[in-house]
């Protein structure tokens, strides 16, 4: 009888003792552009005519990427009272695809850019993102490669 109870003892430690069960669940890895990014500089080429413009001098813009959506946001630092006057705005959603990334503009201060998609070519290399693609927006006569580069901010 006592080999019995040793026995049921046992048997009862044994399955009250709780598994190791990984519960966990396997994450995929980070987006990379997830963050909030500062333009560089940007270059657009269309037609014969190249325009480079140095953000870190008299102007901001920022480009805030979550997980699913994007927002931009830039303006002069003169406060609007000089020629160098500019402010522009634009939100929507994005895909993700390997180094293809697609803006889909719903939403932007100049109104004939929105409902527009606009694939890119990403390129990050440590707090730099570079993107290039053709922006091409047809009832505006616009048609041109834009190379932007960005630094991300801490």
């Amino acid at each position: 009888m006592k080999l019995f109870t040793n026995f049921i003892l046992i048997l009862v430690t044994l399955f009250s003792c709780e598994q190791n069960k990984n519960t966990e669940t396997p994450t995929a890895p980070l987006n990379p552009m997830i963050g909030t990014w500062e333009l560089i500089s940007g270059t657009t080429i269309q037609g014969k005519d190249t325009t480079v413009t140095d953000y870190t001098k008299n102007k901001k813009f920022l480009k805030i990427i979550n997980g699913s959506h994007f927002a931009f946001v830039g303006h002069d630092l003169t406060k609007g009272k000089d020629t160098l006057a500019f402010y522009t705005s634009g939100a929507g959603t994005y895909t993700l695809t390997d180094s293809l990334y697609t803006e889909h503009l719903q939403f932007c201060s100049d109104r004939a850019w929105e409902g527009n998609d606009f694939p890119f070519t990403i390129l990050i290399k440590d707090d730099t993102l570079t993107q290039t693609g053709i922006e091409k927006v047809e009832k505006i006569g616009v048609n041109r490669l834009n190379i932007e580069r960005y630094a991300k901010l801490k």
